[in-house]
């Protein structure tokens, strides 16, 4: 997909998702066999549900139905918003992984695996998980000092909160 196109699109699309107090986060043209496929990626900071996805791919479906901006060529449109795994990339993505476990790659090399604690202007207030039995620890991550981040996928995160209502519920 050109430049120019993928512009367009932007302009055309960005308003309409807006309007429905998404975020667009990414817009891809692919080429799937002699089918063109229309990804658009949105999101917000508190998520969006499936209504919420539904009206706005019908609103962009109609709204790119009016204009040329996908050609005459047929094309199939996907509305969906980022995968678990995301990659961070804008401080709006660090604020929404608060409390979220992420890879980070460092500027300098090396790699960090640490959870957001909390997100300002500058960087990032993390929690390092410890080490064989250790006290996990506390640091702060400037932006600068950040390559890559990348959300990772927890499937038996130990939430404080939950363990303890789960003991209660035990002793009941």
């Amino acid at each position: 997909m050109s430049t120019t196109q993928s512009e367009r699109l932007r302009e055309l699309l960005e308003p309409l998702v807006s309007s429905q107090g998404l975020d667009l986060e990414e817009i891809a043209v692919d080429t799937v066999g002699r089918k063109r496929v229309l990804r658009v990626v949105v999101d917000s900071d508190t998520g969006a549900d499936l209504d919420l996805i539904a009206d706005v791919s019908r609103a962009l479906s109609a709204k790119l139905d009016e204009t040329d901006a996908m050609g005459s060529a047929e094309y199939t449109l996907e509305v969906g918003t980022p995968g678990a795994e995301r990659p961070l990339t804008e401080h709006r993505h660090y604020v929404r992984a608060t409390g979220r476990l992420v890879r980070f790659q460092l500027a300098e090399g090396g790699e960090l695996v640490a959870r957001i604690l909390a997100a300002d202007d500058e960087g990032l207030d993390l929690e390092v998980p410890g080490v064989k039995g250790r006290k996990a620890t506390a640091r702060r991550l400037a932006f600068d000092d950040i390559a890559r981040a990348r959300v990772q996928v927890e499937f038996n995160r130990k939430d404080d909160a939950s363990d303890k209502n789960n003991k209660k519920e035990e002793e009941a």
